[in-house]
């Protein structure tokens, strides 16, 4: 796993829900074959209506039209990131559009566990609200091993909850790839 990752942030407010992660209509592909996997990517927040609260100012489209990935490396959200249905294809959906972390100040536990348990996205929380600090397109780096966040726009510095007993598995590759490592299972 990497130390350090840097790119643009993606602001997202509080309650940003599995249903608009990646929508029902959506989950009709199959992730297992790659060609339709990356439909995940391009669809990913496809459900937060045009004028939601959650979406960043402007309604900065999260992937742009005609693109399969978003330009965005990072997202910062507020409260309960991932609540609504155990959709295990939001995780997937969002590091398919191009996205290494997303940083909350809490998560849905199912969403935080799919994200932990696939690998597909290293899932920081927050010590404030950066939702209302940071700005969709700044440029940012989370530093893993330091538990901290810098934004390169502003030169500001946050302190970042410390990933603990998920570290091992994200480095591992996945709980699966965690559980071979440690003779758990064969």
């Amino acid at each position: 796993m990497q130390k350090n990752i840097r790119g643009k942030v993606y602001v997202l407010g509080n309650d940003i829900d599995t249903d608009q992660i990646i929508p029902a209509q959506y989950l009709t592909y199959n992730p297992a074959n790659p060609e339709e996997r990356k439909m995940f990517g391009k669809f990913a927040l496809a459900g937060i209506p045009e004028g939601h609260q959650g979406l960043p100012q402007g309604n900065i489209p999260f992937v742009r039209e005609g693109q399969m990935q978003s330009e965005y490396k990072i997202i910062v959200a507020g409260k309960n990131f991932g609540c609504g249905s155990s959709r295990e294809h939001a995780p997937l959906a969002i590091r398919e559009a191009g996205v290494e972390v997303i940083i909350a100040e809490f998560y849905a536990r199912i969403f935080f566990r799919n994200s932990v348990n696939g690998g597909y996205l290293i899932p920081y929380e927050s010590q404030e609200h950066l939702a209302k600090i940071f700005n969709t397109g700044e440029e940012a780096e989370v530093h893993i091993g330091q538990n901290r966040l810098i934004n390169h726009t502003t030169g500001k510095s946050y302190a970042l909850k410390s990933l603990g007993e998920i570290l091992p598995i994200l480095e591992a590759g996945d709980v699966f790839q965690y559980a071979k490592k440690n003779g758990i299972i064969s």
